[in-house]
């Protein structure tokens, strides 16, 4: 029973100890965070720094006037947007190696990567190219493929160099086409890699252009709230130059 005692004495004690402690350093937090202002120096600036458009040498990404890009997204090098065509936030297209061109109405969806590479083991263009009336899911990578019109690629979906998808074709959410592999007209694939699944009725090759123009449509409510070319964070910067304020 003494035992037990001072076991449960020692126990309480450290107890204390561990609550007395917790509540002394949230105190110090507490009086920290009081304590600690924020910089003269510090300005409160409403723009947003992040360049959508990025020269590369003799380069310059090209876009549409009624199209949409997001002002998150990243255009570098050879890079065209077509008209109607949109590219929503996130997405960062590298044309730093060859061309990429998006298409008439055509739509790069949320944190998609677009490359292109020097030249392609297949022989085939080494280009990526988008045609019209193609919805490519978000977060997919493109490299040195070419998309033929009114296609849908799912989410989360990898094309290789030199791979092909012909019109009126779909690509299921997390495929993966190798290189060089040829997806022909009219039918639906999946897996990795890529297999056949079936041949796409009438009505599906209908739906792929309308689901393009769907999301063509809801691009213009987003293109109302932004200027096509922003270049306020220049003027920004210079005025704070001027004031003496490091950048």
């Amino acid at each position: 029973m003494a035992a037990l005692a001072r076991f449960s004495r020692k126990a309480l004690t450290s107890a204390s100890i561990t609550v007395n402690q917790s509540f002394l350093c949230r105190g110090f937090a507490a009086e920290a965070a009081k304590a600690i202002s924020p910089s003269a120096d510090r300005v409160n600036w409403d723009y947003r720094g992040q360049r959508r458009i990025i020269p590369l040498g003799q380069w310059l990404p090209k876009i549409a006037v009624d199209a949409y890009v997001a002002p998150n997204v990243v255009l570098a090098g050879q890079v065209t947007v077509y008209d109607g065509a949109s590219v929503w936030p996130g997405s960062v297209l590298r044309g730093d190696l060859n061309k990429i061109s998006v298409g008439f109405c055509s739509n790069v969806q949320e944190r998609c990567v677009v490359h292109a590479a020097w030249s392609s083991p297949t022989g085939l263009p080494a280009q990526t190219t988008i045609e019209r009336f193609v919805t490519v899911g978000a977060y997919t990578l493109l490299r040195s493929c070419t998309i033929e019109p009114e296609c849908i690629i799912g989410q989360h979906s990898i094309l290789m160099e030199g791979s092909l998808v012909e019109t009126h074709s779909i690509l299921e959410a997390g495929s993966v086409v190798p290189p060089g592999r040829r997806i022909p007209s009219g039918e639906l694939w999946a897996g990795n890699p890529a297999r056949f699944v079936r041949t796409l009725t009438h009505e599906e090759t209908l739906e792929i252009p309308k689901l393009a123009v769907a999301i063509n449509d809801l691009s213009k409510e987003y293109f109302s709230e932004f200027l096509p070319y922003s270049t306020v964070y220049l003027e920004v910067e210079k005025f704070k130059k001027s004031l003496g304020i490091s950048i």
